[in-house]
């Protein structure tokens, strides 16, 4: 099972159904599903840069903090610590090991922290950017080779600045930046 197919492709703290993304809860030493929680944009940015949260946003925090999943539920106490919620953050019970991991919040990543994602130019990319690939590059699992100068639109940026998720022949992939040039987009009025 992947974090993706957990979520039923929904951001797992608040229920959003579009620009969605696997968010690794700090510290991570190694990537799993068990430190994993598959998010919306709006919610990682805000836990990424706390200096952006709108507590209107986190009143979805009194459902998801009750998620059967163990890192949806770190990641919804991160929150109701954040936003100062009291009331919710007083009938959340963690075993010692896990209440250690929930607030082990030294290291989790502010935006200021981010290294930009960059094309093989060297042009930051941003979510949302379309980009051409410049190599051809075989899908391994999917059966496919990616062709050259094949357009990838609206992708989403990842914790990883050398990674961006696209979609390829109908297939989500991850793509290494340095096989990538960022595409001008042309608006025709």
């Amino acid at each position: 099972m992947t974090v993706q197919a957990r979520a039923k492709n929904l951001c797992e703290l608040c229920g959003a159904g579009k620009n969605l993304s696997v968010y690794e809860i700090p510290p991570v030493k190694k990537v799993t599903i068990d430190n994993s929680i598959y998010a919306c944009k709006t919610c990682i940015d805000q836990i990424q840069n706390p200096a952006t949260i709108d507590t209107n946003h986190w009143r979805c925090l009194s459902e998801s903090m009750w998620s059967e999943h163990l890192p949806v539920q770190v990641m919804a106490y991160r929150m109701l610590k954040k936003i100062n919620n009291q009331d919710l953050l007083a009938q959340i019970f963690f075993e010692d090991d896990i209440l250690a991991w929930a607030n082990d919040v030294e290291k989790e990543t502010t935006t200021s922290d981010i290294k930009p994602t960059k094309d093989s130019n060297g042009a930051i990319l941003n979510e949302g950017d379309s980009v051409t690939l410049i190599k051809d590059l075989e899908v391994k699992g999917a059966g496919f080779t990616a062709k050259r100068g094949t357009l990838v639109k609206n992708i989403h940026l990842s914790e990883n600045p050398e990674h961006i998720e696209g979609r390829v022949n109908g297939t989500q992939i991850v793509l290494l930046t340095c096989f990538l040039k960022k595409s001008l987009a042309i608006q025709l009025f």
